[in-house]
């Protein structure tokens, strides 16, 4: 145990002689999350809007007001016909178009369908598609209002009915009620810090070694293999929790992400993913001779693959099959399920025992055959 501290003592001081290294594994993680957290935000609002009233009467000018006091539209100008809604969305001046139809406010009056137009811009398919939505559900108030006022003054028989024939939904929101991306995104950037921290930076540390020829040097000593191998990768494994108090310390202070289940419970499933990705930067210390090899590899073959089909950004749900079950495969994809858990839903062992076992399972296995090939090439 005494030749194993020694090792973990040098891992140290080996870091801190390396004064470009100690910014990437501290100030690197918060100034990531800081970015990510602020620039993944798929929430749209201030949404410019191009209105063309061909109406124009009191309950037209109504409609515009409930579209610009929802805090989602911003009119942006206003047009006579819907000719000319095309060139403010070629040069990017609105985004969506509200075309109210000549005789909207006669068909309300009436008790006809008023013709009501949306024409967004479907080059930003996601601020397209979240403002239909916003758009689609005014419209959708405005027109439950209508019938709800008309059903009121038909008559005492349908009035006095309960409910008056009407079905209300009201939705409720558990877990994220402000359907903040922001959260959703935020325990993403943990996953892909331990990745770069764990991962990535232990690879190329070892390699260095081989590089420079003292792995050569070590070899001879008395130390045991795993006494090297372990020694070699604790100091990484407990940079990464430092990075994920860090992180989660920021994720709760700055963007206001709760973490509603046990943070003892986070650290220990944190180490069972820390397994595994320790397991796969000494497997890469293995396969490459140079530290720029090491960070290709590491980058290339396994980070970014591993972030795509983790649904860490993506739903797994939308993928092919053939991806969808290659994701099993990927410990991302079982820590993305804990972070989620106990962030947002306060999630216990007893619920994610599954990716708990799953990660210890995957951790021993690629970290038992990493140290199979290290040895062998310390022989």
């Amino acid at each position: 145990m005494y030749a194993l501290f020694r090792v973990i003592v040098k891992e140290f001081l080996q870091l801190r002689r390396d004064r470009k290294m100690i910014p990437v594994l501290v100030v690197g993680p918060l100034v990531q999350i800081l970015l990510f957290g602020y620039a993944a935000n798929l929430d749209v609002s201030d949404i410019p809007l191009l209105v063309v009233d061909q109406d124009r009467t009191v309950k037209s000018r109504r409609l515009v007001e409930r579209f610009t006091g929802s805090g989602y539209f911003d009119v942006a100008g206003a047009e006579d016909t819907a000719e000319r809604v095309e060139p403010w969305l070629v040069d990017g001046r609105a985004q969506v178009a509200l075309v109210i139809g000549a005789g909207y406010g006669e068909a309300l009056q009436g008790g006809r369908i008023p013709r009501v137009q949306l024409i967004a811009d479907g080059s930003d398919s996601n601020s397209a598609v979240v403002g239909l939505g916003y758009a689609s559900r005014i419209v959708s108030a405005v027109g439950a209002e209508l019938v709800s006022a008309r059903l009121s003054g038909a008559g005492p028989g349908l009035a006095a009915r309960p409910g008056g024939g009407r079905i209300e939904l009201t939705p409720r929101v558990w877990y994220n009620p402000g359907l903040k991306t922001r959260w959703f995104y935020v325990p993403a950037v943990l996953a892909m810090v331990l990745m770069l921290v764990t991962m990535m930076l232990p690879s190329m540390a070892v390699v260095r070694e081989k590089e420079i020829g003292t792995l050569e040097q070590i070899s001879v000593t008395p130390l045991r293999p795993w006494q090297l191998i372990v020694g070699k990768l604790v100091p990484f494994a407990l940079i990464g929790l430092v990075d994920l108090l860090l992180i989660v310390a920021v994720a709760r202070a700055v963007f206001g992400v709760p973490l509603r289940g046990s943070l003892l419970l986070l650290v220990f499933l944190t180490l069972l993913y820390i397994l595994n990705t320790l397991g796969l930067g000494l497997l890469v210390s293995t396969l490459v001779g140079t530290q720029q090899q090491a960070m290709m590899f590491s980058a290339f073959v396994l980070m970014v693959p591993m972030i795509y089909l983790s649904g860490l950004i993506f739903p797994i749900e939308n993928m092919p099959r053939v991806f969808q079950l290659a994701s099993y495969a990927i410990p991302v994809r079982y820590y993305a399920d804990i972070l989620r858990g106990i962030f947002l839903r306060g999630s216990g062992i007893d619920v994610l025992a599954t990716e708990a076992l799953t990660l210890l399972g995957g951790g021993l296995l690629v970290l038992t055959l990493a140290s199979l090939r290290f040895r062998k090439s310390l022989d």
